[in-house]
């Protein structure tokens, strides 16, 4: 490799890990940041679907599973669980996951408890669409674990999506990108090299080399995100190969 291209590899790095998911909440713990709680919330967006998909899979029903998701972020925005948050190491979906499990353990405990979460939306995301989200999921298959890695994965992917999708938006290649989208990211479609060639007026040649690049990128966007919730780089390959389990 050459030095430019060491050094371009290194300031990638530590991009990488300026902003990750644990960034984010240490900087929340430690108050570093006026703009720290408004990133933590922007996190707990994230991680919702995840979370109710595990709690409405251990038994709870769509109104319940709602309050105690809520419930569980104000907590989280609030520091209660932060505090414990000792350093950056291991998987940020993990440390969350530990903390869901307390959680229901202790709501299991209580009796008369007051209603959850003060009538503050702490998150802004539709309740319903994370049900109906959940109701595509093959119900007699998966555990709670199985179905909050399976959302975590399905989301990841998702976020990655669209920001190719809007990369390609932003230099006025959207027709572009919906030709060969189907093509190559996850759900081939019936069209040919040829007929994309033909209906956005280019070569079998070109519509190839743009679907490598789109490829390339999406492949490139992928590890970005998921060195966002991974303590170290070298933990990026491991990441991926278990993201495409969880969702075979």
């Amino acid at each position: 490799m050459s030095e430019r291209g060491a050094g371009n590899t290194q300031r990638t790095k530590a991009q990488w890990f300026t902003t990750t998911h644990w960034s984010i909440v240490l900087m929340a713990k430690n108050g570093a940041l006026p703009e720290a709680t408004n990133a933590l919330e922007k996190l707990c967006s994230i991680y919702w679907p995840s979370v109710y998909a595990y709690i409405r899979r251990d038994g709870y029903p769509p109104p319940e599973a709602q309050d105690l998701t809520q419930e569980f972020f104000a907590r989280l925005l609030s520091n209660d669980y932060l505090h414990h948050l000792q350093d950056r190491r291991g998987k940020f979906r993990s440390f969350l996951l530990t903390f869901v499990k307390h959680f229901l353990n202790d709501e299991r405990k209580k009796e008369g408890a007051l209603k959850r979460g003060g009538g503050q939306v702490v998150v802004s995301l539709d309740a319903m669409d994370s049900e109906e989200r959940y109701l595509t999921e093959p119900a007699d298959k998966l555990d709670p674990y199985q179905a909050f890695e399976r959302r975590w994965a399905q989301t990841l992917l998702h976020n990655t999506v669209d920001r190719l999708k809007n990369e390609y938006i932003a230099t006025g290649k959207k027709a572009l990108f919906e030709a060969l989208k189907d093509l190559e990211i996850h759900e081939r479609g019936e069209q040919t090299y040829a007929e994309v060639g033909t209906q956005l007026g280019l070569t079998v040649s070109a519509v190839k080399a743009a679907s490598f690049r789109l490829r390339r990128r999406h492949r490139e966007l992928l590890r970005e995100e998921i060195a966002q919730t991974v303590g170290s780089s070298e933990e990026i390959e491991d990441e991926i190969k278990h993201l495409l389990s969880a969702l075979s």
